[in-house]
């Protein structure tokens, strides 16, 4: 995509739209967070940690102190393995947890989508010249800065946790219970400000990852009409298929003028054709209408046949607001009956 967006020349000021971020995205090209993935896994893996190893420090502990007490017992090897399974025990739910945060947070990120292209090898990516570029390119810039600032905030968590040396001097000399007390409280400091931290981090490297995501993606002006095209149709086409269908409609129209019953004009500009047939219908209907050059034709075509053509330019501008095939309003019955009847006068019809 992107060597086609450079072989176009122009510049890309417009705004992606849906489709071409939808067609990204079954490419593979989303904008993927890894800070987002990054917490999503530190978050998970952390709730799981807190809500497993309580209720395993009795086992752990139990278990430090049987081997411990037995170490001249045991075997090596059989030490090992027993403290092994323990932290295999231990160690899998929280790396479980881990897996399904960083799972969910890349699923969310590429809204269920999952594309094999971007696992298609891409050899152009090994080049030394390449590589080169991206390390020390914007890329490179931008990850060199992410890395400081993850250094800063893992610093300041640990500032923020170990701030009080003196008192920390003093848990030395205190009892084994209160040390550990002490500890699992400055475990729990340094987990919620590196969690807070990390979270800050991420909500800013995912709109920043989605603004530059956005920004590639950007289209030209010519990118953008041949894709309202594939979408919409060509232009062109789409006005010649109308013309026809007006043409076609026309000449339905027209064909219906010769069994009108009369014709109200304006005398020029309007004309508007009226069939009725007593007993088939409740009122009179328009069955053609038409301005200037149209209306010229359909008084023509009602000469040719016939038809009388009775001028009345109120009526006539109030009938043409009347859709084809449809009976006219209330309203002008009157009118429109007394000018019926005075054409069926002058048929000679009773």
């Amino acid at each position: 995509m992107a060597e086609e967006e450079e072989e176009d020349g122009a510049e890309r000021n417009e705004p992606a739209t849906q489709k071409r971020i939808d067609q990204a995205a079954e490419k593979g090209n989303v904008a993927m967070s890894r800070e987002a993935v990054g917490f999503a896994t530190l978050l998970a893996s952390t709730f799981a940690a807190v809500l497993l190893l309580p209720g395993q420090m009795e086992r752990i502990t139990a278990s430090m102190r049987g081997t411990l007490g037995r170490a001249h017992e045991l075997p090596g090897a059989g030490t090992a393995m027993e403290w092994l399974d323990l932290f295999f025990d231990l160690t899998w739910p929280i790396a479980g947890a881990a897996v399904l945060g960083a799972v969910v947070a890349t699923l969310a990120q590429t809204r269920g989508v999952i594309s094999l292209t971007g696992m298609t090898p891409n050899l152009a990516k090994l080049s030394p010249i390449a590589g080169f570029g991206r390390l020390f390119g914007p890329e490179g810039l931008l990850e060199f800065g992410r890395t400081l600032l993850k250094i800063g905030i893992v610093a300041a968590a640990l500032w923020y946790v170990t701030a009080d040396l003196p008192g920390l001097a003093k848990l030395l000399a205190a009892p084994p219970a209160e040390l550990f007390a002490a500890a699992g409280r400055g475990v729990m400091r340094l987990l919620v400000a590196t969690l807070a931290a990390f979270a800050l981090l991420a909500l800013m490297d995912v709109l920043l990852v989605r603004y530059r995501h956005l920004e590639k993606l950007r289209m030209t002006r010519q990118q953008l009409k041949e894709e309202a095209k594939e979408s919409e149709g060509d232009p062109l086409v789409k006005g010649r298929m109308r013309q026809l269908r007006e043409m076609a409609g026309r000449k339905r129209m027209m064909s219906a003028v010769p069994r009108a019953t009369v014709v109200i004009t304006n005398p020029t500009h309007y004309a508007v054709a009226l069939e009725y047939a007593a007993g088939q219908s409740a009122a009179p209907k328009v069955v053609a209408k038409g301005v200037d050059s149209m209306a010229a034709r359909i008084r023509e075509v009602a000469q040719q046949a016939g038809i009388s053509i009775l001028p009345d330019p109120p009526l006539a501008r109030a009938l043409y607001r009347v859709e084809l095939d449809q009976e006219i309003p209330a309203e002008h019955w009157d009118a429109v009956a007394k000018i019926i009847a005075y054409v069926m006068k002058l048929r000679g019809a009773p």
